[in-house]
């Protein structure tokens, strides 16, 4: 083979090798379509590589030094009670003697003792002369409230104030000059952003540990053990958080508070990937009201919505566009969204110029105002875009401030002691007897007059001292009446939500 050919040869195998690759590259290309382009960025990235490129490493030293004097360890108490259990026993000689010989031994209320009992939480402090937040599952129904700060001084503290609506309550202590934590914003929380959770677990001292910010306006339906209108718009975070963690302190990497430390998701109650902290812009508002009113101002909209949000399927149904929003389910006659011509089927956009797409970040929103106040909501109605002028209410549908309440004024019936003869024939210790109903707490429980309170929570009832007193532990919660209506057989139970809400 002579040079000549050697070449030639070469030269047809090299073409038909640069032919083969573009052949296959055009093919390839136009098999697999949905390739990325090289060069070309999606929309959700844009800015990204610029201003929001990402940071050098974080230090959260600063932040964690500056944050933890200000955490502080609660230690609670509830003392020993007695209580009755008013199912009665069957008399196993009655058959055999046929009489009431031994009725008293087996028929009468069984008392019983429940031994103390201890808890611990953690709490922040928010001014220098002593107020402090923490849940209010924290101090519910404790006798005795203990702070004990980083530097080991402990303090008797005094309740407040408490919401279970959004399971936050405040209590003091006497001290001057105490260190405590700046309010940040939380509507700046963003998504992946760094946070650090500073709290008491499991009886340790002050523990720190960090994640991110993994989800906002979440809605996990526990503050709905307390209260009958849950406020939630949980900041979720990976940050580790554990029993004892609860009412501390979620701060971001410049020290500010940005949340409360609340709850965890776990199928064990312990830390097992995600923990929820309430907004502080939540929690600003709530402490504030409870200081300067004794009680939270809590405004209402007057808007019922899927809690769960919509289906494809519903929304074919009430033929509902793909549009983000919280759909209006009703608007009942007095409230705020009524009053201003919101009616079912519109899709609520804004709150006051806040984009809103479900019913936690709409709740978290009005939840920042007070009876009284005005506020715009943009709504859509046969695809057209409507915003309107909303006076916010009050629970009771107006927009007076709402006192702190007094417990037994706000049952709404005539109570006095049972009489000895009466407690005697129904074989009871004593009772408070419902003498008339008006209107108030127990109306909406649908007692009967004439009927007789004996326990409250298994707590034992004498006299309306002793109602009272159980009451007002109660603080605010949902409480199990029990008693009887005399000369009639069996005891009765009545649910009363001494919030009325």
């Amino acid at each position: 083979m002579n040079v000549k050919n050697f070449l030639t040869i070469v030269g047809i195998s090299a073409t038909t090798a640069v032919a083969s690759i573009f052949g296959y590259n055009k093919i390839m290309r136009n098999q697999y379509i949905s390739a990325q382009e090289t060069g070309k960025l999606p929309v959700n990235y844009a800015g990204f590589f610029g201003n929001n490129a990402p940071a050098a490493n974080v230090d959260f030293t600063a932040a964690a030094t500056s944050a933890t004097p200000a955490v502080v360890h609660i230690k609670t108490k509830i003392k020993a009670r007695q209580v009755t259990n008013n199912q009665r026993q069957k008399n196993p000689f009655g058959d055999m003697f046929g009489g009431d010989m031994f009725d008293e031994f087996f028929n009468g209320p069984r008392v019983q003792t429940i031994p103390e009992q201890r808890a611990s939480g953690s709490g922040v402090i928010i001014s220098e002369d002593g107020l402090i937040v923490t849940n209010n599952h924290v101090v519910d129904g404790a006798d005795e409230i203990n702070i004990t700060l980083p530097n080991k001084k402990s303090y008797k503290a005094t309740l407040v104030g408490a919401d279970p609506s959004s399971d936050l309550a405040v209590v003091k202590i006497e001290a001057k000059g105490l260190p405590y934590l700046v309010y940040g914003n939380s509507d700046d929380a963003k998504l992946g952003q760094w946070v650090l959770a500073i709290g008491y677990p499991l009886n340790l001292d002050v523990t720190v540990t960090a994640g991110i910010v993994s989800a906002k306006a979440r809605s996990i339906n526990i503050n709905e053990r307390q209260s009958s209108t849950p406020v939630e718009s949980f900041i979720q975070t990976d940050a580790a958080v554990n029993p004892g963690n609860s009412g501390g302190a979620l701060i971001n990497t410049s020290g500010e508070l940005i949340g409360i430390n609340s709850a965890i998701a776990s199928p064990t109650g312990s830390y097992a990937g995600y923990s929820y902290a309430i907004p502080v812009n939540i929690v600003k508002k709530v402490v504030n009201d409870i200081v300067k009113f004794g009680t939270v101002q809590r405004a209402f909209i007057g808007i019922s919505y899927p809690k769960e949000g919509l289906t494809e399927e519903e929304k074919a149904k009430q033929g509902i566009k793909d549009v983000d929003g919280v759909y209006v389910l009703e608007t009942p006659p007095g409230g705020a969204a009524n009053a201003a011509g919101i009616k079912k089927g519109d899709v609520v956009t804004k709150i006051n110029g806040v984009k809103v797409t479900t019913g936690p970040e709409m709740v978290e929103q009005v939840a920042r105002y007070k009876p009284g106040d005005k506020i715009t909501i943009t709504y859509l109605r046969d695809g057209s875009e409507t915003t309107a002028s909303v006076t916010l209410k009050n629970k009771v549908g107006n927009t007076s401030v709402v006192k702190k309440d007094n417990v037994m004024d706000n049952l709404g019936a005539d109570l006095e002691n049972l009489d000895k003869k009466t407690a005697t024939a129904n074989d009871i210790a004593g009772g408070v007897l419902v003498k008339k109903i008006k209107d108030g707490l127990l109306k909406a429980t649908k007692m009967q007059d004439g009927f007789v309170i004996t326990s409250v929570n298994d707590i034992e009832i004498k006299n309306i001292d002793d109602l009272k007193t159980a009451l007002t532990s109660a603080k605010g919660g949902n409480v199990r009446l029990l008693g009887i209506y005399p000369g009639f057989q069996g005891t009765y139970a009545y649910p009363l939500n001494l919030s009325g809400e």
